[in-house]
């Protein structure tokens, strides 16, 4: 049985916690008596060590905080602790608003204007239908100004463009409550889910294909192929921003699916990515796309946040028929 007796804090006397030798490689959390050392009450003092449990024997635990050098605690000296959960990583742990601001590198045509934290982005060469998130106010954080102003101020920039405005906002935050209050309306469709993976670890996940992908890169943005014939197949694309690596618009022919044709082609470009520096792999999938989310969350991606649209509620253009 693990020892998991130690001092309580009312005197000293044996007390209990859920620390022992099975914890050792768990994040936990420890409060130590500090002997020779008088606490604010003039009892004895204590301290909490947060960290990782590296050894549990001869009488000390070790732990390894995030920072500084590891600590060695007497079990004798242990008042109370348990395992708690693992940190997040910190790709998971970046704030939406600067994880949404890594999309900007997918298109290269889109203009910009601040508007506080929030962004105005309108696309001035698309090709095809307009993409909602090169033509949309990207609405997190603070606009700087109250939010009937700032969407005014949204309203005046797509009128001068002619275009419908459109915003896309944080689900379930104040943001999207706000435009609820000013009588916009959300849109009916285009709900996605924010992933993040690690470059490394996908790496390491992704099986070994054995179909001959073409890549075609440009700077920091490049397109994986597999070709049958004249025409591709499988096709994705990449753009890579600092050590960020942004995927989109992969597809595959209905007629050539589950043959490992999108995993190759992932593969081929995370390993480009990695090349130029990525460490972070990121992408949008929508949330009525049950398969396209398996098929990510199956590489290992986590959703890190989820995003909707609205318009105003005069607005039919982008509303789905």
């Amino acid at each position: 049985m693990p020892d998991a007796s130690g001092p309580q804090e009312n005197g000293h006397e044996p007390g209990r916690h859920l620390l022992g030798p099975h914890v050792v490689g768990q994040r936990v959390v420890v409060r130590r008596l500090l002997r020779g050392e008088t606490g604010p009450s003039g009892g004895p003092a204590f301290t909490d060590v947060l960290g990782t449990c590296l050894s549990w024997a001869d009488s000390v635990c070790v732990v390894q905080p995030e920072t500084g050098a590891a600590v060695t605690i007497a079990i004798a000296d242990i008042v109370s602790g348990k395992p708690v959960p693992p940190r997040p990583a910190a790709r998971l742990r970046v704030g939406v608003r600067e994880a949404e601001s890594r999309t900007g590198g997918l298109w290269t045509t889109v203009d910009r204007e601040p508007l506080g934290d929030w962004e105005l982005r309108s696309d001035r060469a698309p090709v095809g239908r307009l993409l909602k998130r090169a033509n949309s106010c990207l609405a997190i954080g603070d606009p700087a100004r109250p939010v009937p102003d700032a969407l005014a101020t949204v309203e005046a920039f797509y009128a001068d463009r002619g275009r419908d405005p459109l915003v896309q906002v944080e689900a379930d935050s104040a943001v999207e409550d706000a435009l609820a209050g000013a009588g916009w309306q959300r849109l009916s469709y285009g709900e996605s889910d924010f992933l993040l993976a690690s470059v490394a670890r996908l790496r390491r996940s992704l099986p070994r294909s054995t179909h001959e992908v073409a890549l075609s890169a440009d700077g920091v943005r490049a397109v994986g192929s597999v070709d049958a014939g004249c025409d591709p197949v499988a096709e994705a694309q990449a753009a890579v921003d600092g050590d960020w690596v942004g995927l989109h618009a992969v597809t595959v022919d209905p007629a050539h699916r589950r043959r490992g044709l999108a995993t190759a082609v992932v593969g081929e470009l995370l390993g480009w990515a990695a090349e130029q520096g990525a460490m972070t792999a990121w992408l949008h999938v929508e949330t009525d796309n049950p398969g396209g989310r398996a098929f990510w969350e199956a590489l290992g991606f986590t959703v890190h946040h989820t995003c909707r649209y609205w318009t105003p509620r005069t607005s039919t253009a982008w509303q789905r028929h």
